[in-house]
């Protein structure tokens, strides 16, 4: 008989008071772990649930975000729900909340409040904005905040900025919402104390956005959309083979600058050229640098030049779509039960650990309150009205 999985967050109560993405995220971050997570809904639940119907009838993102989670309908306006979440906090360890800036405060379960009442609880506010007054009424999206913090005039063609095509805003915040939780948890242990983790969206894509920031505050000049290419590295790109693929290539130094012209483009003159002779002429003549290398990638196939990159230990890789992608070699997935009792398969946790070899086993996506009663019941002889 083999032993059950470490579970490393095993025997932790996170109470998450969530929806969207940024703190389904995290919280699913600790029920991938081992914690019991009780997943706060209104009655008309997580508005995330009705985001598509793209996994068998049910939305992509809360699958996504939400297994192994206990689902339990609350209005914490109601005096009798406010009560039982005060019964629930007075033995968890973690609440995440990401509700309108204000409205938990009003509800009474702001963190200095709560950290009042219950000395060892970790509290974690996700905010769009942080505590900028000026910003306080401003609704956070994920694209308004790519867009607010300079992350789409960075991304995206030449003269056209792109969103980012994934929410990376919410995804960063509720990472660094983990990040903060796991100090907090670190600290308790050495003081005894709970603490307070503040994390907003915006600040986790202004930290990203450091470099360009630094280059137009110092430099003069912000890096502008290059589509594939790179403001300051080239050739550096995707270029079309012989039978319509598109390979990237990323040189980042002379010496595979050199390899690159002698070994790939059968060309050693290349690499001396005054126009293409180091990095700065090089970004300087991109234009004809790129002519160059297109016209050498269309007389090879596709398997042709991926052999000669390899040979020639180049950094190259393919343009994928997403159905390529969906069949890639290292792309690891997990199963997860879905609300409807069918299967799907999720892409598996990027973290593994040596004492989890397999990596976390998913739980299965909760129904709506599927969990309310049961929690009720649980917490029913201490609950009383405030």
């Amino acid at each position: 008989m083999t032993n059950p999985p470490f579970k490393p967050y095993d025997g932790l109560l996170v109470v998450s008071l969530e929806q969207a993405v940024a703190a389904p995220l995290a919280s699913c971050h600790f029920a991938e772990g081992g914690a019991r997570v009780i997943k706060i809904e209104r009655d008309s639940g997580d508005f995330a649930r009705k985001y598509d119907k793209a996994v068998k009838g049910e939305a992509s993102y809360f699958v996504w975000a939400n297994h192994g989670k206990e689902s339990l309908c609350l209005n914490i306006k109601d005096p009798t729900d406010a009560a039982l979440l005060h019964d629930i906090l007075k033995t968890a360890d973690v609440f995440i909340q990401n509700l309108a800036p204000g409205a938990i405060s009003r509800a009474g379960f702001g963190e200095n409040t709560l950290r009042a009442r219950y000395p060892t609880l970790i509290t974690c506010d996700i905010s769009g904005y942080g505590d900028s007054p000026e910003m306080q009424d401003m609704k956070a999206y994920d694209f308004l905040v790519q867009c607010e913090s300079g992350l789409v005039a960075v991304n995206g063609a030449p003269g056209h900025p792109g969103r980012i095509g994934v929410s990376v805003c919410d995804i960063g915040a509720g990472m660094n919402a983990v990040i903060g939780i796991q100090k907090a948890l670190i600290a308790r242990g050495i003081t005894g104390k709970g603490s307070a983790v503040k994390v907003s969206l915006f600040d986790t894509a202004a930290d990203w956005m450091t470099v360009p920031l630094m280059h137009a505050q110092y430099g003069g000049k912000a890096p502008e959309p290059v589509g594939l290419h790179h403001p300051s590295i080239a050739p550096y790109g995707g270029f079309e083979t012989s039978d319509g693929e598109m390979l990237a290539i990323s040189i980042q130094n002379e010496r595979e600058w050199v390899r690159l012209c002698a070994e790939v483009f059968d060309n050693t003159e290349m690499a001396s050229d005054p126009r293409y002779c180091d990095a700065t002429a090089r970004v300087a003549h991109r234009t004809e640098l790129d002519r160059e290398v297109s016209a050498v990638f269309k007389t090879y196939t596709r398997a042709e030049l991926e052999q000669k990159l390899r040979a020639a230990a180049i950094a190259y890789g393919a343009v994928n779509s997403v159905h390529t992608f969906s069949t890639h070699a290292a792309l690891r997935r997990t199963p997860v039960t879905l609300e409807s009792g069918e299967q799907a398969e999720l892409v598996a946790s990027p973290v593994r650990h040596s004492f989890d070899a397999d990596g976390p086993r998913f739980g299965a996506i909760p129904g709506l309150g599927a969990h309310s009663d049961a929690i009720r019941r649980e917490f029913a002889s201490e609950t009383v009205p405030a």
